[in-house]
C-alpha cells in the first residue's frame, strides 16, 4: 500500500508498507531503502509524518479496546444462543454491553468483572422482556460466584439507569417445568411417571400460591420451592403409582438437578397441607400423614382460602373465650367448694383439654417465627436509634407489615371498626 512522502535516499515517492517477519516496515519501492520499522505505536494522524507517540495514544491501544469489545460481544451472543433467546434479545444485550464499556465506571474494573458484564446485560434484557431466567442460571453458565455477579449487576443497573422489573414466580414455574422430561414417553422413563404438561403446571402453580400465602416464599430461593411444589403436584395427580417415589428419583427422572433446600421446602409444604386437612370435615375421619395427605391435595387446594382463614380464626376464638368476662354455666362462686365429683370432673376436663389442645392446630406463622434457629444478641443502640420513641406515625400501606401476633390483628380490627 502506497504512503505519502518521499524517499530521503533517491527522492522517489514510491513508498510502500511491507510486513517483514511480522514487523511492519516502510520501504522505498525504487531503491529498497527502509525508512522506518515497527510503526505499530502511532496514531492515524502521526503515521503520515512517521513520528512515534506514546502507546496510550497509539492505534495499538485502540485496537486492544476493539478486540475487547469484539470478545465481549461474542460472549454475549454465545450466551444468548445457549439460552435460546430471540434475536431481539441478543441485539438489546449487545447494545447494553457496548454502552457499559463506553461508561467510565467500567474502564478500570477487573478482568473478571468485565467478563461478567456480558452476562449481566443478558440478565437485564431477559428481565425487561419478562423472560424468566434466574441469576443462578447465568452464574452456572459463566462459572461465576453469585455475590460477584450481583455486585456487577447492581452497578450496571445504577450506572446505565436501567429499569429492571421483578421476576414473576408464575412465569418461573412455567419455564422451570418446561425443562422436565416427564411430559413425553422415553425409554428411560417409566410409563406411570409420564404426566400431562398442562395439568402439572396448573397444579404446581396452585401449590406455589399456597406457599406464598403461608410465608414459605418470602426470602427463599424460588427454585427449591418450585421443585417441591412440582413433586407434590406430580404425586397427587396419580398417587397410587407415585407415592413410593422419593424426591431424588423424581428429579432424576425429570432430568433436573435436586436443590439441597428442596427437602426442607417439601417438609414445610406437607406440614401446611396436614394442618389444612385437619380443618376439612370429610377428612377428619381419616388418619392423615405425609403420605396420605398427598391424595387429597386437589380438595385442599380447592378450599384453601377457607381452610387457611379457619386456621387463623380458631386461634382468635380461643383467646376471645379466655378474655370473655364472667364464669361458665355450672361453675360455683369463687368461695364455694366444688360439688361432688368435682375433683374427678376437673381431672377429666384437664385431660380432655390437653388432648383437644394437642389436636387443635395452632396459628400459621412464618418459619422464622415457628422454628427460630437461634436467639440473636442485642447490640447497643446507636444515637439515631435511641432517639426513636415508638410514637412515630406509620402509614396505612406499611402497617400490615408490623402485624404479627393474633392480639395485634384483633386490636387493629377493633380500631378499624371503631373508626
Amino acid at each position: 500500500m502506497a504512503a505519502r512522502g518521499s524517499c530521503p535516499a533517491c527522492g522517489s515517492a514510491a513508498l510502500v508498507e511491507d510486513a517483514h517477519y511480522a514487523q511492519q516496515q516502510l520501504v522505498c519501492a525504487a531503491c529498497g531503502c527502509v525508512l522506518a520499522e515497527g510503526l505499530l505505536t502511532t496514531t492515524y494522524s502521526e503515521e503520515e509524518h512517521l513520528r512515534e507517540v506514546a502507546y496510550s495514544q497509539s492505534t495499538g491501544q485502540k485496537e486492544q479496546l476493539s478486540r475487547c469489545l469484539q470478545r465481549g460481544i461474542k460472549r454475549v451472543q454465545d450466551l444468548c444462543k445457549v439460552l435460546q433467546l430471540p434475536k431481539v434479545f441478543e441485539e438489546t444485550a449487545v447494545s447494553y454491553f457496548q454502552r457499559a464499556l463506553q461508561h467510565p465506571s467500567f474502564h478500570l474494573v477487573s478482568l473478571e468483572k468485565k467478563e461478567l458484564l456480558g452476562g449481566c446485560c443478558v440478565f437485564v434484557t431477559c428481565r425487561q422482556h419478562n423472560w424468566p431466567v434466574t441469576m443462578g442460571t447465568i452464574c452456572s453458565l459463566l462459572y461465576a460466584k453469585q455475590e460477584l455477579f450481583a455486585g456487577v449487576f447492581l452497578s450496571l443497573q445504577k450506572e446505565l439507569e436501567l429499569s429492571v422489573p421483578a421476576l414473576s414466580l408464575a412465569d418461573l414455574v412455567t419455564t422451570h417445568l418446561n425443562s422436565f422430561r416427564l411430559f413425553q414417553h422415553a425409554d428411560d422413563i417409566p410409563a406411570q411417571y409420564v404426566e400431562d404438561k398442562e395439568k402439572m403446571i396448573s397444579r404446581t402453580m396452585q401449590v406455589v400460591e399456597l406457599a406464598g400465602e403461608t410465608w414459605l416464599v418470602t426470602g427463599r430461593h424460588p427454585i427449591p420451592i418450585v421443585t417441591a411444589a412440582a413433586f407434590l403436584s406430580w404425586q397427587s395427580l396419580r398417587p397410587a403409582a407415585r407415592l413410593t417415589c422419593p424426591l431424588a428419583r423424581f428429579c432424576k427422572a425429570a432430568g433436573v438437578d435436586l436443590p439441597p433446600p428442596a427437602h426442607l421446602r417439601l417438609k414445610e409444604l406437607l406440614g401446611i397441607l396436614l394442618r389444612m386437612a385437619s380443618q376439612l370435615a370429610w377428612l377428619r375421619v381419616f388418619k392423615m400423614d405425609k403420605k396420605t395427605v398427598v391424595k387429597h391435595i386437589g380438595d385442599l387446594l380447592q378450599h384453601r382460602l377457607f381452610l387457611l382463614k379457619n386456621a387463623f380464626c380458631l386461634e382468635e376464638e380461643e383467646e376471645e373465650k379466655k378474655e370473655r368476662p364472667g364464669t361458665a354455666p355450672g361453675e360455683g362462686s369463687p368461695g364455694s367448694p366444688p360439688a361432688g365429683g368435682g375433683v374427678a370432673q376437673e381431672e377429666g376436663c384437664a385431660t380432655g383439654g390437653k388432648q383437644q389442645q394437642k389436636d387443635r392446630p395452632g396459628p400459621l406463622l412464618p418459619p422464622c417465627l415457628a422454628n427460630p434457629r437461634k436467639r440473636l444478641r442485642t447490640a447497643a443502640l446507636s444515637a439515631s436509634d435511641s432517639a426513636i420513641t415508638g410514637d412515630e406515625p406509620i402509614s396505612d400501606s406499611d402497617i400490615e407489615q408490623y402485624l404479627r401476633s393474633p392480639e395485634e390483628i384483633r386490636a387493629f380490627k377493633k380500631a378499624k371498626a371503631w373508626l
